[in-house]
């Protein structure tokens, strides 16, 4: 076969001149020499030069490298990524080390975020708290007057403290603060032990309250009284002789003497408490457990000076570790609240008294501090911005009466010293999240969860009364003459009924379907409370799920 080749001397193709072609025909391959000869040896041979030894292991060698290289930076991401969502450790206004960073932010910028305020924050004890924020899809951002935030979570009481950084009393509707204006009348333990408020052991106030105090002691010659001050520590009991009655700060109670007792040992409890709106007021319970912590030693034969015996420390006794409630948590995987439920039922002692005064006792300390907390609210603009999540400590004597001990406004969610109670934490904050509404996180418009017919509560009522002037009470529940804000707290209480998961409402308390006809005295309560108790009461006359 002929093959056209261009003569050298040809011109180029731009020039438009012909070319000018030899052809040839194809030359013969040279011969091998003989040692190469033979069934195609020679070639493979000559391939094998190419994959020597040397060759083989450098390639290899460079192929760890890179392996290397990309372990240790997955690892690096893998790292920041730990960090970030589950200890709160990234390094703010650095990028990830991701070839996605820009990607990502714009991702984060889109996701609600919050900002913490506490002393040491990332010291471990709000993991859980950030763990929560986390599964919502929520991001951590700094503090700083500039950055836009969605929720704060402040560990201590923020607005004296931040009042000069944030503007609390004109928040944006959608921002949400985890506690109350006031809330410290609730909270603050001098004022809530001398308030004579039912269920809370007599107490009084020092020094300026000293003559009543020996008026009552002299009138109750074998009781026994503690001195406290605001941090709760350094309980004692104590003889009259010893008690100073000139410290400032500081507080004398009567002591509980009788406590109640299971396996020999002194306990209280913790009932986690919602709070999430003041005026009208709408309080709730976590009711999926019950923090129970015991006295680390037995209480019998009774020592004062022996604290282990009657005060519950941070090194308390576990549930857990009680003989009697064992076979219940443990063995059966059994709440707190279910196993010392099922101990008392064992010995013929119904656990329902004690209950009951848990819930009543918290409805009764809300109400008396309400209209507290609704005065100092008046200096916000808006109301519907802070919830509340505090702990109630009680004890209980061996008559099945309850005592409130006090109220925590932050309670420890930390699991660091007992493990288990990882699960309780975590479960208080998940109902939490969901009944404040950070969980269906909305900026704009109106959800489609909540509509005009789902708040209204008396339609035939409505419809026979003659609202034309709105100048009724009842009047005020129909439709025609709701204000804007009730019908932003009607659907407020709306929301939280139907995202309520383990919590239990405790005010407006709970109605009797057979008793729903009754009058009752609401005299004492605010207008918008008084609007809220007849809201709930009438969507109970209408479905007994909401009683």
């Amino acid at each position: 076969m002929l093959y056209p080749i261009r003569s050298a001397r040809s011109p180029d193709v731009d020039s438009g001149r012909a070319f000018r072609f030899f052809y040839a025909f194809p030359a013969e391959p040279a011969p091998l020499p003989l040692q190469y000869r033979g069934c195609g040896g020679g070639r493979r041979r000559m391939r094998l030069r190419w994959f020597s030894m040397p060759l083989v292991v450098g390639f290899m060698l460079f192929l760890c490298v890179v392996l290397l290289a990309v372990n240790f930076f997955e690892l690096n991401w893998i790292q920041y990524e730990h960090n970030k969502f589950h200890h709160e450790q990234e390094p703010y206004g650095r990028p990830p080390p991701s070839p996605l960073s820009s990607q990502r932010h714009v991702e984060a910028a889109k996701r609600p975020s919050y900002i913490v305020l506490a002393k040491h924050a990332d010291a471990g004890h709000l993991v859980h708290v950030f763990d929560v924020f986390n599964v919502y899809g929520y991001t951590r951002r700094p503090f700083d007057k500039k950055v836009e935030w969605d929720v704060i979570w402040a560990h201590e009481y923020p607005f004296k403290v931040y009042a000069d950084q944030i503007m609390f009393s004109d928040l944006k509707p959608h921002q949400k603060v985890n506690h109350f204006p006031g809330v410290g009348f609730i909270t603050n333990k001098i004022d809530l032990a001398t308030s004579n408020i039912k269920y809370v052991p007599p107490a009084f106030h020092m020094p300026k309250e000293k003559s009543k105090f020996f008026t009552f002691a002299k009138q109750y010659p074998h009781k026994l009284f503690v001195q406290k001050q605001n941090n709760h520590r350094g309980i004692k009991i104590k003889s009259i002789k010893e008690l100073d009655f000139n410290s400032n700060g500081t507080f004398i109670q009567e002591y509980i003497d009788n406590p109640l007792l299971i396996d020999g040992y002194k306990f209280d409890i913790g009932v986690y408490t919602i709070i999430t709106s003041i005026d009208p007021l709408r309080v709730y319970i976590y009711n999926g457990d019950i923090l129970f912590r015991f006295c680390p030693e037995k209480y019998h034969p009774f020592d004062p000076d022996n604290i282990d015996k009657y005060v519950i420390g941070d090194d308390y006794l576990p549930t857990w570790n009680v003989p009697s409630l064992k076979k219940y948590y443990v063995d059966q995987g059994a709440s707190m609240k279910v196993s010392v439920e099922s101990h008392l039922k064992a010995q013929g002692r119904d656990a329902t008294k004690i209950w009951d005064q848990l819930e009543d006792a918290i409805r009764v300390v809300c109400l008396e501090k309400e209209s507290m907390i609704r005065n100092l609210m008046r200096n916000y603009k808006s109301k519907t911005n802070f919830f509340e999540m505090a702990r109630f400590d009680f004890v209980v004597d061996n008559d099945l009466k309850v005592y409130i001990m006090e109220v925590n406004m932050s309670p420890n969610l930390s699991s660091a010293h007992y493990k288990p109670n990882r699960l309780l934490y975590e479960q208080v904050l998940f109902n939490l999240f969901a009944i404040v509404g950070l969980t269906h996180f909305e900026r704009k418009g109106d959800s489609m969860a909540v509509s005009t017919k789902n708040i209204v509560a008396y339609p035939e009522k409505c419809a026979r009364l003659n609202c034309d002037q709105c100048d009724s009470e009842d009047c005020l529940l129909c439709k025609p003459c709701m204000d804007w804000d009730t019908k932003v707290q009607f659907t407020n209480a709306y929301r939280e009924y139907i995202d309520r998961h383990d919590c239990k409402r405790v005010f407006p308390p709970k109605f009797n379907p057979n008793f729903l006809n009754n009058s009752e005295d609401l005299s004492s309560y605010s207008l918008k409370t008084r609007l809220m108790y007849k809201w709930f009461k009438g969507k109970c006359i209408a479905d007994t799920e909401w009683c």
